[in-house]
Parts: C-alpha cells; sequence; structure tokens
C-alpha cells in the first residue's frame, strides 16, 4: 500500500511495509517511538517538493477544498506506473474521491489510515531526509501566513467586511453631523437669531453662514445661488432688523470654520453613502432591492456577516435590532415587537398601522429568501441573466399584496368576475356632481302640500269648556296612540268637566241670607 503524506514543503508517498499493522491501531504509536522502529513500517518512495510558496498554496487550497492539484496529479502519474495495482491512502475523503475520479486509483480513507498520519507526522525529520526541521518550521509559518490571506480575501464570510464598516462609518457621521450643525446654529444665533428660524434647511444655513458672516453683510450679500428670492428678502429684512448682540472678527471666522468643517464632512457623507449603494448591490442585490441599501446594511452588520444573516429564519429577521423590546416583552408576559430594523424599509412604511405587523412578516420571510440567494447562491444559478431578478419579482408580489390589503378586498375572483374587480380597482370611475337646482325654488311643491293637508286644525285638538264667573278652560286630548286607549282618554275628559263643574261657586239668594242671620242672631226663636 502506498501512503499519501502532505508536507508544508511538498507531497511525501511511503510505501506500507506491513499491511497488517493498519489493523491493529491501537498500539501502532508504539512502533514510532524511534525513528529506527518507524522505518521498519514505513519506507519513503517519493518525495516531490514546491518550488516556492505560490505552488506550495495553491496546492493547499486545493487541498482545502478537497480538489486535485496539477502538481499532484504529475507526482501520482509518475509512482501509479510503476507500482498500478497498489492502494492508496489518502486523509481526506474528498481528496479520495478527487484521485479515483481523475486517475481511476482505489483510494482508502478511514480512522485507522488516520492514526498512520499522526503517527508518521511524529517523526517526519527522520523519514524524510534532506529537511533540517528549521526549513520544514519556516515553510510552516510562511504557508500558513499565505493561506490566510487567501481565505481572508476570497472567503464569502469576509466579503461583506467593507459593508459593515461603511454602513457603521455612516451612522458616526450622522450623529457628528448633527451635533456639528446644532452647535453652529447656537453659536450663530447669539448674533442673528431669526436666521434660524427663516432657514430650516441645515446646508442651506450653513452656507448662508458661511457667505454673508456678520449681519451687516447680508444686505450687500447675492444669496440667489443658495437661496430663493422671497426668503432671500427674508433674511435681508431680518438682518436689518435683528436682535441679536454684535461678535468681534475672529469669532466669526472660527463659526466659518466650523461651517467649513459641517460642508466637508456633508460631502464625504454623500460619498460614503455612493459607495454602499455599489458594494450593497455588488454583495447582495436581491436583499437590496427589497429592502433598501441602508435597512439591508444594518441587518447585515446587526448579523455579523452576510452567511450569518442567511442562516437567521425568516422570524428572527422581522425582529433583528428589537431584542430588548422581545425580552422585556416575554418577561412581562406581553406581546412580542413585529418589526426590528426592517421597519424602516419602504413597504413597511407605505403600509398602514393596522397592516404594518403583516408587512413586515411577509417582507421578512422574502427578505430570508433573498439573503439565501445572495449568499449561497452561484451565478449559474440565476434566473434569466439578472443576478437581482428574484428581488424584484418578490417585491412586485409584496406591492401587489399590499394593495390589496390596504384596499381591504381579500376575496379571490375567477374569470371575468376577477378581471372585473382589477378594472374597478384600479380605475376609478369619474363621477360628476351637480347643484339641485329645484331646491332653490320657493313653490309648493307636492310634497309640501300633502305635509300641509295632514295638519289638523286648531279646532280638533283643542276642547273649551266654559266655567262659572266667565271662566273658561281649554282641555287638550291625549294623542292617540292606539284604539285601545281611546275609551280610556275620554272618561279622563268626562271627570274633568265634572270635577270642574263641582268646584263651580253656588250662589245664594238674599231671602235665604236674612233668614240665616236671624237663625244666628236667636238662637231660642224656634222655643215657643
Amino acid at each position: 500500500m502506498l501512503v499519501l503524506f502532505e508536507t508544508p514543503a511538498g507531497y511525501a508517498i511511503f510505501k506500507l511495509l506491513d499491511d497488517s499493522k493498519l489493523q491493529e491501531t491501537e498500539d501502532l504509536f508504539k512502533d514510532f517511538e524511534t525513528p529506527e522502529a518507524a522505518s521498519r513500517i514505513v519506507k519513503l518512495k517519493h518525495f516531490e517538493k514546491f518550488n516556492d510558496t505560490t505552488e506550495a498554496l495553491a496546492a493547499a487550497t486545493a487541498a482545502v477544498e478537497g480538489k486535485l492539484s496539477k502538481i499532484l496529479k504529475k507526482t501520482l502519474k509518475k509512482v501509479i506506473a510503476a507500482e498500478a495495482q497498489e492502494k492508496l491512502l489518502v486523509a481526506d475523503a474528498k481528496l479520495g474521491g478527487a484521485i479515483k475520479d481523475k486517475l481511476n486509483l482505489q483510494c482508502v480513507s478511514s480512522s485507522s489510515v488516520q492514526e498512520l498520519m499522526r503517527c508518521i507526522r511524529s517523526q517526519t525529520e527522520a523519514l524524510i531526509a534532506g529537511l533540517p526541521k528549521k526549513e520544514m518550521s519556516a515553510m510552516a509559518l510562511g504557508l500558513a501566513h499565505s493561506l490566510s490571506r487567501y481565505k481572508l480575501k476570497f472567503s464569502p464570510d469576509k466579503i461583506d467586511t467593507m459593508i459593515v464598516q461603511a454602513v457603521c462609518l455612516l451612522d458616526d457621521l450622522d450623529k457628528e453631523l448633527n451635533n456639528y450643525i446644532m452647535r453652529c446654529r447656537e453659536w450663530y444665533g447669539w448674533h442673528f437669531p431669526e436666521l434660524g428660524k427663516i432657514l430650516t434647511d441645515h446646508t442651506a444655513f450653513v452656507k448662508t453662514v458661511k457667505l454673508i458672516g456678520t449681519r451687516e453683510n447680508a444686505g450687500s450679500t447675492d444669496l440667489s445661488d443658495i437661496l430663493p428670492e422671497e426668503v432671500e428678502e427674508k433674511v435681508k429684512e431680518a438682518a436689518e432688523i435683528s436682535m441679536g448682540t454684535e461678535i468681534s472678527e475672529s469669532d466669526i471666522e472660527n463659526i466659518q470654520l466650523l461651517c467649513d468643517q459641517v460642508l466637508e464632512i456633508s460631502e464625504y457623507r454623500t460619498q460614503l453613502y455612493e459607495y454602499l449603494k455599489s458594494r450593497m448591490m455588488a454583495v447582495a442585490p436581491n436583499l437590496t432591492v427589497l429592502v433598501g441599501e441602508l435597512v439591508g446594511a444594518r441587518l447585515i452588520s446587526h448579523a455579523g456577516s452576510l452567511l450569518n444573516l442567511a442562516k437567521h429564519p425568516a422570524s428572527t429577521v422581522q425582529i433583528l435590532g428589537a431584542e430588548k423590546a422581545l425580552f422585556r416583552a416575554l418577561k412581562t408576559k406581553r406581546d412580542t415587537p413585529k418589526y426590528g430594523i426592517i421597519y424602516h424599509s419602504q413597504l413597511v412604511g407605505q403600509a398602514g398601522a393596522k397592516n404594518k405587523g403583516k408587512m413586515s412578516r411577509m417582507l421578512a420571510a422574502k427578505a430570508a429568501l433573498a439573503c439565501r440567494v445572495d449568499a449561497l447562491g452561484d451565478e449559474e444559478s440565476v434566473q434569466g441573466g439578472s443576478p437581482f431578478e428574484l428581488g424584484i419579482e418578490h417585491k412586485a408580489k409584496l406591492e401587489a399584496r399590499l394593495r390589496m390589503l390596504e384596499e381591504g378586498s381579500l376575496k379571490r375572483l375567477s374569470g371575468t368576475g376577477k378581471a372585473k374587480a382589477a378594472f374597478e380597482k384600479y380605475y376609478s370611475k369619474s363621477e360628476i356632481k351637480q347643484y339641485p337646482e329645484e331646491a332653490d325654488s320657493t313653490l309648493p311643491t307636492k310634497r309640501k302640500r300633502q305635509e300641509e293637508e295632514r295638519k289638523p286644525l286648531i279646532e280638533e285638538i283643542t276642547d273649551v269648556i266654559e266655567g262659572g264667573e266667565g271662566k273658561y278652560y281649554v282641555v287638550p286630548p291625549k294623542k292617540k296612540k292606539k284604539k285601545v286607549k281611546q275609551e280610556e282618554e275620554t272618561t279622563e275628559v268626562e271627570e274633568g268637566k265634572k270635577k270642574i263643574k263641582a268646584e263651580e261657586p253656588v250662589e245664594e239668594t238674599p231671602e235665604r241670607k236674612k233668614k240665616k242671620k236671624s237663625d244666628e242672631a236667636s238662637p231660642w226663636a224656634g222655643e215657643g
């Protein structure tokens, strides 16, 4: 059997002298305790040395990926030509499969082979002649550094490092720019406070301060390149009647230097944003089309890399950035958050308050798919030849779904009904309303006449009762709601009349009065 052993200096091919040792590997390390004992088990047959570090790096990267390098292919052809019937013991199963496919050579890779490789590695200096220990360690160190640089340059995990750094720097620039502008407004506000209220745009404010200097120069300075005519007139009028304090030339010079810094940072921020936009379209085109450059870059930055983001499920992508709110909700047993960084995307912003949760959930599901295609998809597997074809397709579906949610029509129609509903939905009918001129007419209409005929007369709803001493009593009858109550109402009216008659004063005749007086004057008149 032949043994393929890889070293930083080159490929070594040993011949296994005793095949039975491969079956009993428990005590194999005892046979490799000394160089003499090791030489009885394996013998060096061929050693192919690398010419330079570039060749060593190519061989190492091929071995890592499980591929057959050119130098290894040439070496194996030389050895196999002499001994074609021998089996080859290989440490990596992938590499063994590649050798078998290319050279039609039977390869063996198992745990016993791994143990044999460890034992050979312990006695490499004695088994491979002509390679001093210092030279071998120097070659190993150089190859390790070269391989690390290669992996750092071409690793899919590290491609998006520049995006993470750029979006973090962009956030820092926004904070610093905001602090500088606020400081400039407050500083110059002591001299010309009215300017801050007139100019709300930060860039226009900074350019105006830099151009005019003190407020006395506002009248003679041309601001037409920065401000519109109306705003320029307001600034000049306010400068004449300003209530600010006077400042010296050194003060205004320092304020203008601060304005220069603000303009430089603003210009650099614009340049950095364009760089971030181009990098996002190159690294994650589908994610960029779905959620935008800034939101996509912040998602990648929060996850650590594009590959880590692709490993997350859609539910994690949805609440990425709202970890504090999530754990607070779980602790207090309340509703968990519906969105995190993804809230700032355009599609979620267009949705109403009721549909933001649904929209963020659907967008997170599509964004998770887009991340996996961007991170793990090959250029050959891209549909239609466009790198962001998937993102455009998913975005169109989400926009259609958003329209359905906002308009409230979630029913699915088929046939002509579906086409008709779509036509009525997206093509509004023009309705023209005219003022009703008939309402201005003062002539009685048919409806008014009917209402007047229905009105009851006064005589019908009132009963006049003649009382004593010229008194009259008006008793309005109650409304007759039901036929059953008609009899009760008539009896109540009759009882009212009887009460009124009972209360009438009775007129006494003069003869009767005299009788009463005589009866009261003589109590014993009836006697005798």
